[in-house]
């Protein structure tokens, strides 16, 4: 691999770092608003969250290590998980607003 094309890819990793790192700062603000106002549905929802936030670390170690081949497929996927669980975020936000 050319010394340009790591770090191209260094730029994607260290962008897709940066909104998971973003998604787990609101999730634990979040995930103490729910405790505060004993949103006890939202917490769960944090809670399952959290988890696929753990999956996405897995993906994006995968992505790291994956090949040139299967390179673009996992950073499809790491990117939609990370829209996914961005859109699931704004969803309990709106909803412990309401409360």
């Amino acid at each position: 691999m050319s010394t340009e094309t790591n770090m191209a890819k260094k730029a994607i990793h260290d962008k897709i770092e940066s909104q998971i790192n973003t998604v787990q700062a609101k999730l634990e603000t979040l995930k103490a608003k729910a405790q505060a106002t004993k949103a006890n549905a939202e917490l769960k929802l944090i809670a399952d969250l959290l988890t696929k936030k753990q999956a996405i670390d897995q993906k994006l170690s995968d992505l790291k290590k994956s090949t040139d081949t299967t390179y673009q497929q996992t950073k499809s996927d790491v990117e939609s998980r990370i829209a996914e669980l961005e859109q699931s975020l704004k969803s309990i936000e709106a909803k412990l607003k309401a409360a």
